[in-house]
């Protein structure tokens, strides 16, 4: 079971200590300074785990980044009516007013200055040379560090960005910095972070990431450089041809050094387990090269649990139980998000993944039997769910039952592998591309393919894509956008996916003629969604207002 290392440590000392955090417009609140509290290698690690910190609250990834990558040609979010929150986010009608987006800008850059607060700390102890466990600790932080910084440009693009700690007000405001220079820093941090984060084999939990972590991560970066994004003039733009075959060559690099230092793979047990022990609360550090921890079921804390098989999972009654028995129930799932019921159908017949991916059922209270059944939802299309993390195989018992302590996994070995193979197909090692591919096939049970031809000869069903279709690499392109979303469907990659593609809009717009009639008017993103404004956020106003620096200018078409 899950020990909850760092989140246990983190509430119960350091954030009644204080530590640094805020935002670009925020008095900081930490009542001591860096130079007196960084005087042991046990403060510098309260310190660490401060940044981690960040990332585990309800207004960060233990909520509000759920809507962050909705909606997709995969699932959306149930509701139409605007509610400045996830349903704008997820239907493309965001404001710069909505507050979810105003709440994740603010952690990205709460968690970035708490980073750059320790890295700077810990590199100005007297003993920092030479020691390794400090080094690995300021490389926990670059690590963080880079992981939202990349965030920031996914979501915004060119933003406001400094790497060292924000000290008051006259350090707060900052002009937008090019995304290229952002970029250049994090591949700094995280090819330190390569080099001096835990050794594979060295850590049990994936909570701490180890090296290879920091390498997969390098790949998703390399290959979101090399795609489309959306520019300051609202256009969408790539590297040129050959700076994106340094970035696929790059990819391929970082990925020989994961199988070179090796200690990772598909998890042991299927791909079914694995999903089941996310929502168990079992850690898992093969498949996961990282997650973010959220508080176990059962603890005392609630400021760091989370959502996550609440909000992304099937809808599930709240229990009409006593209170004295709530260890003997399950908890509720208010089912936020729903599946588009085509993907059911994409799948072979023998691949594992169709049945995790989709649900068509609820877990209801029976009031007779005095505990939940399933019931059937095959018939209403309009109510099949994301299906990843489930209550159901999470144990019994809950002291609120509206949250839960389920981890977070930003970065699996299968999308590494994915990743790896893009880039190969990308260099013209198409053969090698497909080899990647049936790895992950092979694990769900699939048919190995090595064709085109063959690939939609096993999935009848697939649509004919409009925007893949020039024959050779684009060839292995279709495929991969198919095998992409049957891996890694919900876990927070595929919208990113479809943008640096450039094919957000068509697919939107694609799949919502293709829906069933059932979601006329529940799947809208086709309708909604404007080319060469949603591939961003807005800044939220009040940062726009508040900061000079920006010049009173907002991300393209928002005011």
């Amino acid at each position: 079971m899950k020990k909850y290392r760092i989140i246990y440590c983190a509430l119960g000392a350091l954030l009644s200590m204080g530590v640094a955090s805020c935002s670009l417009t925020e008095e900081p609140d930490s009542y001591y300074e860096k130079d007196t509290f960084f005087n042991s290698e046990s403060k510098a690690k309260l310190a660490v785990i401060g940044v981690y910190d960040c990332l585990a609250v309800e207004g960060h990834y233990g909520q509000r980044e759920m809507a962050m990558p909705a909606s997709d040609d995969t699932y959306y979010i149930q509701g139409t009516g605007t509610d400045n929150t996830r349903r704008d986010i997820a239907h493309y009608m965001v404001k710069s007013t909505n507050t979810w987006v105003a709440d994740v800008w603010k952690y990205k850059y709460q968690g970035i200055d708490r980073a750059n607060f320790v890295i700077a700390g810990i590199e100005g102890m007297p003993e920092y040379e030479g020691n390794q466990n400090l080094h690995s600790m300021v490389a926990e932080a670059k690590f963080l560090r880079a992981f939202m910084a990349f965030d920031l440009i996914k979501y915004w693009g060119d933003v406001p960005f400094k790497r060292t700690y924000t000290g008051g007000y006259e350090d707060a405001f900052q002009a937008r910095v090019s995304r290229e220079q952002i970029y250049d820093y994090i591949i700094e941090d995280l090819n330190f972070a390569k080099e001096n984060l835990p050794a594979v084999g060295t850590t049990t939990s994936p909570e701490v990431p180890d090296q290879v972590a920091a390498h997969a991560l390098l790949m998703r970066v390399y290959l979101q450089r090399a795609g489309y994004s959306l520019q300051m003039d609202g256009k969408m733009t790539r590297p040129s041809d050959d700076l994106r075959k340094q970035y696929f060559e790059a990819v391929i690099d970082e990925w020989e050094e994961i199988q070179r230092k090796g200690g990772h793979g598909f998890y042991d047990g299927g791909y079914t387990e694995l999903f089941k022990t996310y929502s168990a609360c079992v850690l898992n550090n093969q498949e996961s090269l990282w997650e973010i921890a959220f508080n176990p079921t059962g603890s005392s804390f609630k400021d760091n649990a989370g959502y996550w098989a609440t909000y992304n999972g099937p809808l599930v009654d709240a229990p009409g139980c006593k209170p004295t028995e709530n260890t003997k129930f399950m908890g509720r799932a208010n089912a936020f998000f729903r599946v588009l019921p085509c993907w059911k159908s994409f799948f072979e017949e023998n691949d594992e993944r169709r049945d995790v991916m989709v649900v068509d059922y609820q877990l209801k209270w029976d009031k007779t039997l005095y505990n939940h059944v399933k019931k059937s939802k095959a018939d209403d299309p309009a109510n099949w769910y994301p299906g990843k993390w489930r209550r159901e195989w999470m144990e019994l018992g809950f002291i609120d039952p509206n949250l839960t302590g389920v981890n977070y996994c930003p970065l699996r070995y299968a999308d590494a592998v994915l990743m790896a193979a893009e880039a190969y197909n990308e260099t013209n090692n198409t053969p090698e591309a497909w080899n990647l591919l049936n790895q992950v096939r092979e694990r769900a049970g699939a048919t190995p393919v090595s064709s085109l031809q063959e690939y939609r000869q096993v999935q009848p069903n697939l649509y004919d894509l409009p925007f893949f279709n020039g024959g050779g690499a684009d060839d292995f392109r279709t495929a991969l956008y198919w095998e992409r979303g049957f891996e890694l469907a919900f876990e927070g990659q595929r919208k990113y996916d479809l943008i640096r593609w450039g094919v957000l809009g068509d697919a939107l717009a694609f799949f919502q003629s293709k829906m069933d009639p059932k979601l006329k008017g529940k799947y809208v993103a086709g309708d909604k969604f404007v080319k060469g404004k949603h591939e961003l956020f807005p800044i939220p106003l009040g940062e726009i207002q508040a900061n000079p620096a920006l010049e009173g200018r907002n991300n393209p078409g928002y005011e």
